[in-house]
């Protein structure tokens, strides 16, 4: 298995992490396993639907589980006050302002599974986020989504 690049988070956004890695073993593990033998006692498993598809959500929460254990495994906790706040990185908090509209916006690049539109943090692995990585203040960020293209200029980057 290759080794999976280290991924950078916050500690709130690792203990995040790790609470879901908790919830999935402590409780979603031993349900799936009670609706598996729960089915199970029904007879006869080749026309049994339930079972099939219990062992179908094992399978995916299994791969899951995996899934968040190698990321765990491989997680940095990043130091907010050791960040260099001339260009955006990971962690950043960006304000920049849409060129033409001049609409201002404020964004925080984070770890594609720390994302969340709704509270402005953006994965750096997203079109704006990797438009904005790198980027210092002053500079014009041309960002192409599918609805086009946008130019942000940074106008101030915090931690």
């Amino acid at each position: 298995m290759a080794m999976s690049t280290p991924a950078y988070y916050t500690e709130e956004g690792l203990r995040k992490l790790q609470e879901e890695l908790h919830h999935l073993r402590t409780v979603e593990r031993p349900h799936i396993s009670q609706q598996i033998a729960d089915a199970r006692d029904k007879g006869d498993l080749s026309e049994n639907a339930e079972y099939h598809a219990a062992k179908e959500d094992q399978g995916l929460l299994e791969a899951r589980i995996a899934k968040l254990e190698e990321v765990v495994a491989s997680a940095r906790i990043i130091d907010a006050s050791q960040l260099d706040t001339s260009k955006a990185y990971i962690h950043s908090t960006v304000r920049v302002k849409q060129v033409g509209s001049g609409a201002e916006r404020t964004f925080t690049l984070v770890a594609e599974s720390e994302a969340d539109i709704k509270s402005g943090k953006i994965s750096v692995s997203s079109p704006i986020g990797k438009g904005l990585l790198g980027r210092e203040v002053g500079e014009v960020a041309e960002v192409t989504t599918p609805a086009g293209t946008t130019r942000f200029e940074v106008l101030e980057i915090t931690r």
